[in-house]
């Protein structure tokens, strides 16, 4: 087994006081080959030292003796709908429901309050007559983390909310959380190279939610997709409004 240092920069937060779960998903997954599935089990702590246990196909995020997230290498049999052209995404996205109220308004993948270049700033709303959110995305240069392709970790957030947004809404007070996510990377993007993001519904099961979300160039090459476990919960329990 090897273990690895992991400090989760306040920067990458979903919920006002955790880390935002694709981003930190991705960060466990680059531990893997392949397609990887990552389990939720507790909130990401920010700004705190955790560990990367490593033993064979399967990895850990712990907090000392507790479990925070565990991954292990998975299939992902999932084929996302026909992609948006970049005029329908830009439409859906200015009826991202965020803009009139989200939960959790400074999270580092979907949050309205984050600046450009700071947050990923994905607004996926509704697309007209589909059933799916979509918007469009320019990774920004810090994504690259000085080379010329995006990080893996960001495509994993990119993934992350469009899936929630997609099997929204939920009663007032609520929220939903990332409980797992599957992610296969198809292929690469640079930074600076328009994208389009899509989440779709796949079941609605009580409090939990299903959905799908993948990552297409702007000519409708496939980048990523994602199979994402979503939960109910009251929205104070995570610091939201």
């Amino acid at each position: 087994m090897t273990a690895e240092p992991l400090v989760i920069s306040s920067r990458f937060c979903g919920p006002t006081r955790s880390g935002n779960g694709g981003y930190v998903c991705g960060r466990i997954a680059a531990h893997l080959p392949g397609t990887v599935a990552v389990r939720l089990q507790a909130p990401p702590p920010l700004d705190t030292g955790l560990q990367i246990a490593v033993s064979g196909a399967a990895a850990r995020l712990l907090h000392g003796d507790q479990v925070i997230a565990e991954a292990r290498t998975a299939a992902l049999d999932l084929s996302p709908p026909a992609c948006p052209t970049v005029a329908e995404a830009q439409e859906a996205s200015r009826a991202y429901p965020g803009f009139r109220h989200h939960a959790f308004p400074h999270c580092f993948v979907c949050g309205p309050q984050r600046a450009q270049g700071d947050g990923l700033r994905i607004f996926a709303g509704p697309v007209a007559s589909r059933d799916m959110v979509a918007c469009t995305w320019v990774p920004d240069a810090s994504l690259a983390n000085g080379g010329d392709r995006v990080q893996d970790e960001y495509l994993w957030a990119a993934l992350d909310c469009p899936g929630a947004f997609a099997v929204m809404p939920v009663p007032a007070g609520r929220a939903l959380v990332l409980g797992e996510l599957c992610v296969r990377i198809d292929d690469r993007i640079a930074a600076g190279e328009p994208c389009i993001v899509i989440g779709w519904p796949l079941q609605i099961n009580g409090r939990k939610r299903i959905a799908g979300s993948a990552l297409f160039s702007s000519a409708g090459t496939l980048v990523a997709v994602g199979r994402a476990t979503w939960i109910e919960v009251p929205a104070s329990a995570f610091g939201g409004v």
